[in-house]
C-alpha cells in the first residue's frame, strides 16, 4: 500500500505560478501527477520511473517541472505560466511494481492505467 497526500493546489492568474507537492508513505517504482478537467478525460501530467527517468506530456514541456525528493518520499510539481486550460484537479500517483515501469517506458505519461494508488486530488484554478 502506497500512501499519497497532494498538496500546494489554489487559484491563480494567467502566467502565474503553483508548486504541487505529494508526500508518500513509502517508496515507489513509479510516481506521477495526472490531471483531470471537467468533462475531459484524465490526462499524464508527468511521470518518474525507476532511476529517475522523467516523462512529460508534450504540450506541457517547458512549464511544468517534476522533481523528486528521495529521502523524503516527496514529489514535486512545478508549474509555471499557468493558463486557463491548466484548470483540473491534479492527482497524484504511485505504484510499487515493475509494470508500472515497462507501462511508462512504451507510453510515457499515457501509463495511467499501470498506477494503483492515487492521491485524493488538488485543485487548480486558472482565472484569465
Amino acid at each position: 500500500q502506497v500512501q499519497l497526500v497532494e498538496s500546494g493546489g489554489g487559484s491563480v492568474q494567467t502566467g502565474g505560478s503553483l508548486t504541487l507537492s505529494c508526500a508518500a508513505s513509502t517508496v515507489s517504482a513509479c510516481i506521477g501527477w495526472f490531471r483531470q478537467a471537467p468533462g475531459k478525460e484524465r490526462e499524464g501530467v508527468a511521470v518518474i520511473s525507476g532511476g529517475d527517468s522523467t516523462y512529460y506530456a508534450d504540450s506541457l514541456k517547458g512549464r511544468f517541472i517534476l522533481s523528486r525528493d528521495n529521502a523524503n518520499n516527496t514529489l514535486k510539481l512545478q508549474m509555471n505560466s499557468l493558463k486557463p486550460e491548466d484548470t483540473a484537479m491534479y492527482y497524484c500517483a504511485a505504484d510499487r511494481s515493475f509494470r508500472c515501469m515497462t507501462a511508462i517506458k512504451t507510453l510515457g505519461v499515457n501509463s495511467g492505467s499501470a498506477f494503483n494508488y492515487w492521491g485524493q486530488g488538488t485543485q487548480v484554478t486558472v482565472s484569465s
